[in-house]
């Protein structure tokens, strides 16, 4: 399903040359719950095509750094930020930060990730709880004790059941859907802060 709805949040991401209109959603995440700060070091996983990326590395300025993973081709379009390094291979393949030629695990991770969409909602909405689940359990592989954490999820009955019980894994633990998300859109994101593993 690889419509693109040509609304102002499209238009307003090509103006401000931004790769995707997804950028706004974590720009509001971020204005309502303080998940970036200077010099910080996040992991964006899944980050094609890169809005999400793009957002960060100008959070965290040139003394941070974001380390973007995709299964898909390098988006060269992301290659002149300084801050930003960006590796074509499956989050899960990832064991330890010396995977992505870091030395430490990460202040903040971040995932806009969808599944291949099939329309089938119960399908769709399966393949995304499969890849949250997946995500929640590697978590300890990134995040630091403290940092912060951002999820995309497209709701269910099933989801709600998970992410309730992951609440004691943080501090802080809020679900939003922001103003930029289609209306027809099923999806939400789980922001976490303070990270107690």
């Amino acid at each position: 399903m690889g419509f693109k709805v040509k609304d102002h949040y499209f238009k307003k991401a090509k103006k401000e040359n931004f790769l995707a209109r997804s950028v706004y959603k974590l720009e509001e995440i971020d204005q309502k719950y303080k998940i970036f700060s200077k010099g910080q070091r996040v992991v964006d996983l899944g980050y094609h095509p890169g809005s999400w990326t793009q957002f960060t590395a100008k959070c965290v300025g040139d003394e941070g750094k974001v380390v973007g993973i995709d299964i898909k081709p390098v988006n060269k379009k992301l290659t002149t930020l300084r801050n930003v390094k960006l590796f074509e291979k499956s989050i899960f393949d990832v064991a330890k930060p010396e995977d992505l030629e870091e030395d430490e695990i990460f202040d903040v991770v971040i995932s806009d990730m969808a599944p291949n969409t099939t329309g089938i909602r119960s399908v769709d909405q399966d393949r995304s709880l499969n890849l949250v689940e997946e995500v929640f359990h590697i978590l300890p592989v990134f995040l630091k004790p403290g940092g912060n954490f951002v999820i995309k999820v497209f709701d269910s009955h099933q989801a709600q059941v998970f992410l309730k019980e992951q609440k004691n894994v943080f501090g802080e633990y809020h679900f939003l859907k922001p103003k930029s998300t289609r209306s027809v859109s099923k999806e939400f994101f789980v922001i976490g802060k303070k990270y107690q593993p």
